[in-house]
């Protein structure tokens, strides 16, 4: 009989996309059940996931505190007899608030916990429960704010990518024109969805660009007639399964600086200007994107002080200078040539059996 596995998640899709990865690096060994919250849902599909609800509420409310710590006490009695019904015997957090009931249920019954910290900075949730778990996942040894008592606790991986990122690509962009992909503007963020079109519009008229960008539903008409209008050709979206097929056809990528987003965009060697979300907990963000830029990866531009010329100088000069370009698809390889799917799958299934 299969050990029975839950995978805490919840929120953004930086933390559900790393827990359906670990679900289908585990699924053949193990008997997978995921939970997430309300946000969560959204990326999850009941047609191929087992999934339950535990809807935590955010911390971050002064007023609105002594009711969300009442309804995190009451979440961590449903999570303790859930845990025990459902028979789990390992706990798998991909970090966030989300999961604290659940990791303090699991402590409370001695089930196994692992953390998983895909970002460059420690996870304030996962650094609360550090002294607890029997191992936590990260990509790097170098993360910041890791307490050094626990760096024997400290596993690390290759990024966990959805396996259609490892799909042998057919072919690479051959349009003759430069394309450009912008991945991140779909929760309506203002740089994405109203101005980094203007420099790009204005940079075309100096080099011919084709350009896919994502946005905000709301904004999709209103971006393709201004490239249209512009005679950029364009594909202009919201959400897309298929992403991966879409980056396949660009030459650069302008993107936030998540942590899932950057490895799917690093094995796919594509390379990549980030604008990290200035707002991100303990600018993980930025560190992120620092990661790849110490390793040749990629461009940063800080959004606090964007600068549209300087910006549009900075695109300019990655287009006319075709070698910088294939200086950072070289860097690329080099640092995702171990990354396998397989790799990866026999790692994560050597940690969790682990005595």
């Amino acid at each position: 009989m299969k050990r029975r596995i839950l995978i805490s998640t919840g929120g953004s899709g930086g933390h559900v996309i790393p827990a359906i990865t670990i679900h289908d690096h585990l699924i053949e060994n193990y008997d997978i059940v995921i939970s997430s919250d309300i946000r969560g849902l959204k990326y999850l599909d009941d047609k191929f996931y087992n999934i339950l609800v535990i809807d935590t509420p955010k911390l971050n409310n002064l007023i609105l505190l002594p009711l969300s710590i009442l309804k995190v006490f009451f979440l961590t009695l449903r999570s303790l007899i859930l845990l025990k019904n459902k028979k789990i015997q390992i706990l798998i957090s991909t970090g966030g608030y989300m999961s604290l009931p659940l990791c303090i249920a699991a402590r409370i019954l001695n089930i196994k916990v692992y953390l998983l910290e895909p970002n460059m900075v420690i996870g304030r949730a996962n650094k609360l429960f550090l002294k607890f778990c029997k191992k936590i996942i990260c990509y790097s040894e170098n993360i910041i704010g890791f307490p050094k008592e626990y760096k024997n606790k400290l596993m690390i991986t290759n990024p966990l990518i959805r396996k259609k990122y490892y799909n042998k690509k057919l072919k690479e962009n051959d349009n003759e024109r430069f394309t450009l992909i912008i991945i991140g503007g779909s929760q309506g963020a203002q740089i994405f969805d109203k101005i980094l079109h203007e420099s790009i519009i204005k940079v075309s008229k100096i080099k011919p660009l084709n350009v896919i960008h994502q946005t905000n539903q709301k904004n999709i008409d209103v971006l393709k007639n201004l490239y249209l209008k512009n005679k950029i050709d364009n594909t202009v979206f919201s959400f897309d399964q298929n992403l991966n097929s879409l980056i396949d056809q660009a030459d650069l990528c302008i993107t936030r600086a998540g942590a899932s987003s950057l490895a799917e965009i690093s094995l796919s060697k594509k390379p990549f200007i980030a604008i990290p979300l200035p707002t991100s907990k303990d600018n993980h963000q930025l560190e992120n994107a620092n990661y790849y830029k110490n390793k040749g990866c990629c461009w940063i531009v800080n959004q606090i002080d964007f600068d549209k010329k300087k910006f549009e100088d900075l695109l300019l000069n990655i287009l006319c200078n075709k070698d910088e370009i294939l200086l950072k698809k070289n860097n690329l390889e080099k640092l995702n040539y171990q990354n396998t799917w397989n790799n990866v799958n026999q790692k994560l299934l050597n940690i969790i059996n682990e005595n």
